[in-house]
């Protein structure tokens, strides 16, 4: 049975609407951020796997808009990159920028050293490397889709998934010991009072969310995924290559900045919507067409890919950047958020950050730096890094 683009939208959606109210009934989902439609996608993947098992039935789905939500997100991340923000962190934004991008060169190569032990493909070592850990669900889905188009690699989505998922909870876990650890071991100490969440203002109207609002903002992400697509196209040929989602990030990024010379404001609030409504529906889309038994005789391997990937974390986190961004009670907070970035996503290092200063007090610039390099310069080094390593020999084999 087939589901056309309509009904599939509609299961999509009522999938989302499962995970929300799992995740709300079961508090250990929510505290370590299990999105909305990974917990649904299981679920329902699960459900269909046990239906299976006993009946003929069989569903498929017309997955038509999968891709053009996919672009669409990836263009919403650049259009919330407000470049003129960087002027704010300092010195302390430059350091944890400069200490992170060798560390995702660092993250590959240890998966690439397992995966090669473990006898596995080498974009194995990817998909338990930056792609699924610091790329998270979007970036994850995204590569597994080409690399299923171009090397069929048996489950990669179905890997890919699990690989993010994994990362999130592990993510949430090494980081608030780890940031204890800095802070009793170095007698840290942070400001006495409320703990304060300062995010960074945007420069972009923040009107609330309005159709008058909304449709520039959709028009913006249209005019990035068709551009995008048509420049990965043109330059398809060339030696290294960039992905679709890539030219439709960049794009997005260039809009941003340079449209108020034309005239152009786009609503943050709005962007948000467009960016979290795209991805939810894609790895919804996604998920909930998993065929959770053919990820069995890989889910082992890939466990002990993310069992080194903490070890290196831990390590890391601990002995560099603490140092790199300036061996005060801030450096310890971020150090939390980095197990955050480096396992599993922006929401993770944040809920990180939250938690270790509600028990010791307030960091303002961790507040502020965290969520300018997660936003997008955190996706944009990590694009390179993989377009490096996707281009050395042997990647294709």
């Amino acid at each position: 049975m087939t589901l056309q683009p309509v009904e599939t939208l509609l299961a999509t959606v009522l999938v989302l609407l499962l995970g929300r109210h799992v995740n709300r009934l079961i508090p250990l989902l929510s505290r370590y951020n299990i999105p909305d439609p990974i917990t649904g996608g299981l679920l329902f993947a699960l459900g269909m796997l046990l239906v299976g098992s006993v009946t003929e039935l069989r569903l498929e789905f017309d997955v038509t808009l999968k891709p053009v939500l996919l672009l669409a997100f990836f263009a919403a991340v650049g259009l919330s990159a407000n470049l003129g923000l960087l002027r704010q962190g300092g010195k302390r934004l430059l350091m944890f920028v400069l200490v992170l991008a060798p560390f995702l060169v660092l993250q590959n190569l240890t998966g690439l050293l397992i995966a090669w032990g473990l006898d596995l493909h080498p974009l194995m070592g990817l998909i338990g490397g930056t792609i699924t850990l610091v790329g998270g669900h979007g970036t994850g889905a995204a590569y597994a889709e080409r690399f299923a188009e171009v090397h069929n690699i048996q489950s990669v989505m179905e890997l890919a998934m699990t690989g993010a998922t994994l990362g999130l909870v592990l993510g949430g876990i090494c980081g608030g010991p780890l940031a204890q650890w800095l802070i009793r071991r170095h007698a840290l100490a942070g400001t006495d009072g409320q703990a304060a969440a300062a995010q960074p203002s945007a420069d972009g109207d923040a009107a609330p969310i309005s159709a008058a609002s909304l449709i520039p903002v959709l028009a913006a992400v249209l005019v990035a995924v068709l551009a995008g697509q048509w420049l990965a196209d043109l330059v398809s040929g060339a030696p290294v290559t960039l992905p679709s989602f890539l030219w439709c990030l960049l794009l997005g990024v260039l809009i941003r900045n340079c449209g108020h010379l034309v005239g152009l404001r786009l609503n943050d609030a709005a962007i948000e919507l467009v960016s979290s409504l795209a991805l939810a529906l894609f790895l919804a889309m996604t998920m909930m067409a998993l065929n959770l038994a053919s990820v069995a005789s890989l889910a082992g391997p890939l466990l002990l890919i993310l069992l080194g990937q903490v070890v290196l974390v831990l390590a890391y986190g601990g002995a560099l950047v603490y140092r790199a961004v300036g061996r005060d009670y801030e450096s310890a907070v971020m150090s939390a958020a980095f197990c955050g970035f480096a396992l599993g996503a922006t929401a993770t290092a944040i809920a990180n950050m939250q938690a270790i200063v509600q028990k010791y007090g307030p960091a303002p610039q961790a507040f502020l730096v965290v969520p300018l390099v997660g936003a997008f310069l955190i996706d944009l080094i990590n694009a390179l890094v993989l377009t490096g390593f996707l281009a050395l020999p042997g990647m294709g084999s």
